[in-house]
């Protein structure tokens, strides 16, 4: 029997399942990665031997194929959220890990790309962390 895994986009509109399980998770760091997420890294799960099935919003989905690369994302047209691509180059499906309704069944497998990293990521762990949005109040 296989692990199902449901995802879904920020405004909702995109649902699926994923059927089966991640062999890997990267943390990649190379600039296309940085572009198409706007932040230090991709978060993708990669599961070979699943199956993918859109539950809802499957028409809202668009593809962006990089020319002449490996590198693919899929998003939602309406909020642009990252969701699933199902990558024949690589015989896998990506799943962005901040796709996921649930928590995910895995720890990240390795940081990918790291030469590529962005100049600002390095010894986060100084950088001061709040809870929530500094200087909002419940007033």
């Amino acid at each position: 029997m296989s692990n199902k895994h449901n995802g879904s986009c920020l405004c909702g509109s995109v649902k699926y399942e994923l059927c089966g399980e991640f062999q890997s998770f990267f943390l990649c760091y190379c600039s296309r990665c940085q572009k198409d997420t706007g932040s230090a890294h991709a978060a993708n799960l990669f599961a070979k031997s699943s199956t993918l099935t859109w539950l809802q919003g499957e028409n809202e989905v668009v593809s962006y194929q990089h020319p002449n690369t490996l590198h693919q994302k899929s998003f939602c047209k309406i909020c642009g959220s990252a969701v699933p691509t199902i990558s024949q180059e690589i015989d896998s499906i990506v799943v962005p890990a901040g796709s996921l309704d649930g928590p995910v069944a895995i720890f990240p497998t390795a940081k990918i790309f790291v030469g590529s990293c962005a100049n600002w990521v390095t010894n986060l762990s100084n950088v001061t962390s709040f809870e929530e949005l500094p200087g909002q109040s419940d007033n």
